[in-house]
């Protein structure tokens, strides 16, 4: 199925394409995504921090817990999965096994960022970078630890607020010329930075749509024309989800009931049903023993 799903994600990010990929935190957010219609799923390390840690992007959570949610994810939805590994969680030999854990996993593209360990999330202000020639050594590490060639690998710089445009965009060279089959400038501040962006660096580019962050935000059909590839909305879920729950707790807290905000709910049944629990009685009786 990874083949498959492989060859399918490379399909999805030609140049131009445009592809959404929604961000997910855990396998329940995944499975709304793959309901919802996408045709892939972007695991966020902002969004697994906030959801199983209820902590901001700042780099605490550890490889294990990562490549708990994918395999989680994967067991969730037939989808390909693009995931965000940070830093790589070390230096180039780190990397490397990240990415082999991660593949295992279900991992049909990983991404890597150039920021210096702990990492931020890429809209914070206070952020650093790697030397570009160290980040080099990360994207062959994990170029060459991967199994199967057909599984991506990400490469992010977030030199943009530190070297300005110029400096993200030769790292985005350096970065393909190692290996990466795709690129992600993050954080542009402009119209005009964005569209340089596809433009000066020819290849496969994703961009990221961060509600209240420094990068302008495009429809689908501009980004697209602009040449991205993909198109993330790494934590649009995430946030839509907190919002809801700070309303609903906020309305319970202050009636003493739920009554007046049913229509924020989602009833029992369809709440199953979203969960897969008709596939799961099925099996039940498929496998119950004989009386």
């Amino acid at each position: 199925m990874n083949d498959t799903l492989n060859r399918r994600l490379h399909r999805l990010v030609e140049p131009g394409a445009g592809t959404i990929l929604p961000g997910a935190g855990n396998a329940l957010t995944a499975r709304f995504i793959a309901a919802a219609g996408f045709e892939a799923v972007f695991v966020s390390g902002a969004a697994v921090a906030n959801w199983y840690l209820g902590k901001p992007d700042v780099g605490l959570t550890s490889i294990t817990e990562l490549v708990e949610h994918v395999a989680a994810i994967r067991d969730a939805v037939d989808l390909p999965i693009v995931v965000d590994a940070d830093t790589g969680f070390g230096n180039a030999i780190n990397v490397g096994r990240t990415v082999r854990l991660l593949e295992r996993a279900g991992a049909n593209a990983v991404m890597l960022e150039d920021q210096t360990f702990p990492k931020r999330c890429g809209h914070f202000d206070g952020k650093d970078v790697i030397p570009a020639e160290e980040m080099v050594q990360k994207v062959r590490a994990a170029v060459d630890a991967r199994h199967d060639p057909d599984m991506m690998i990400l490469a992010r710089t977030d030199a943009r607020a530190v070297e300005g445009l110029s400096g993200a965009l030769d790292r985005a060279r350096r970065y393909q010329a190692a290996g990466a089959d795709f690129l992600f400038v993050e954080a542009p501040r402009s119209l005009e930075e964005l569209a340089a962006i596809p433009r000066e660096v020819p290849g496969r580019h994703v961009c990221n749509m961060v509600i209240g962050g420094r990068t302008p935000l495009l429809a689908r059909e501009a980004l697209a024309a602009m040449g991205f590839a993909g198109i993330l909305y790494a934590n649009a879920a995430l946030q839509a989800s907190m919002k809801a729950m700070q309303e609903v707790l906020g309305h319970l807290r202050a009636q003493g009931s739920i009554a007046g905000a049913e229509s924020m709910l989602m009833m029992f049944d369809e709440r199953q049903k979203m969960l897969g629990h008709d596939e799961i009685e099925a099996l039940q009786q498929r496998y119950r023993a004989p009386d």
